[in-house]
């Protein structure tokens, strides 16, 4: 059964830091690239980084140089380090694999990240 649970999120002034984690099911976890995504009000998810079995990354721009992705696969655990957070980072994070789609794939309930200015 597939599991992923988010936590690490909260309230941070801009320039803040937070570290999310991500717990997921082995069957889901093991062999897949993983990844983040994120959900504005009134927006649609989007996806953020990525990671792959063996620990090569990706990003979007718009958090290139702020985020850092990481895995542990002994764990079945995925982190998100977000550093120099801005208002626009505001959103639900998600951890999945990739792809995953709304609607077809089982999603976590996702941790708030809320960035004041």
């Amino acid at each position: 059964q597939v599991q992923l649970v988010e936590s690490g999120g909260g309230l941070v002034q801009a320039g803040g830091s937070l570290r999310l984690s991500c717990a997921a099911s082995g069957s889901i976890f093991s062999s897949s690239r993983m990844g983040w995504y994120r959900q504005a009000p009134e927006k649609q998810r989007e996806w953020v980084a990525l990671i792959t079995p063996s620990g090569n990354t990706n990003y979007i721009n718009s958090v290139k140089g702020r985020f850092t992705i990481s895995r542990d696969n002994a764990k079945n655990t995925m982190y998100l380090q977000m550093n120099s957070l801005k208002p626009e980072d505001t959103a639900v994070y998600y951890c999945n694999k990739l792809p995953a789609v709304v609607g077809r794939d089982y999603w976590g309930q996702g941790t708030q990240v809320t960035v004041s200015s």
